[in-house]
């Protein structure tokens, strides 16, 4: 059995133009995982911010529900081609969940249930860009798709949105990530199609 399980091939469209290079339009929501998926229990969900000092913030799931929510309608971008455009989320910003977090990082080594990785400059989780959601179209967001709760970063490819998030550590460098590890690309802008290291 292969590290990543089997996505799904869409159709061409003639709205390819909407679409960054390389990419083919799906109406599906392919399901890929770089492992099991992580039975979450609610009750004993948390999310952590770990400062550069390690000095740590965390939210309850009854705390992440208190907070503000945001109702985020967002193109999405595998870096294995698919795009799926026009999801709606529903979430808190993690402007809101960094707001009165102290640090002087500029790097973020992000965590999950399960133990996925990935890192992201700080500033691109900022200014209204990025969101940790519980529900996509109106219902509770299915484990499948990183349930209970998963990052959404949709400016880059979606292995940046990490599935089942569970934390963030502030980092003053940088430090790569499950895939980047394994050479993907450290940044993952779509439009620029960076998909692996060199690209």
């Amino acid at each position: 059995m292969g590290i990543v399980t089997p996505g799904f091939r869409g159709r061409r469209s003639e709205e390819a133009a909407e679409l960054p290079p390389g990419q083919y339009l799906t109406s599906d929501f392919p399901v890929l995982s770089a492992g099991p998926t992580p039975q979450v229990d609610l009750d004993t969900w948390t999310f952590t911010v770990t400062t550069e000092g390690y000095e740590q913030t965390t939210w309850t799931w009854e705390d992440l529900l208190a907070l503000p929510q945001e109702h985020p309608t967002v193109d999405l971008h595998c870096v294995t081609r698919w795009s799926k455009l026009g999801t709606t989320w529903t979430g808190v910003s993690l402007d809101v969940l960094l707001e009165d977090v102290e640090t002087a990082a500029d790097f973020v080594l992000v965590h999950s249930y399960g133990g996925y990785t990935t890192n992201l400059p700080l500033e691109d989780l900022l200014d209204g860009q990025a969101w940790i959601v519980h529900e996509l179209e109106g219902d509770p967001l299915p484990s499948a798709h990183g349930g209970p709760a998963r990052l959404l970063v949709p400016h880059l490819y979606l292995w940046k949105s990490a599935k089942w998030v569970s934390g963030l550590d502030l980092l003053t460098e940088d430090e790569p990530g499950f895939w980047e590890q394994l050479g993907y690309h450290e940044y993952g802008d779509p439009w620029r199609e960076q998909r692996y290291s060199g690209d």
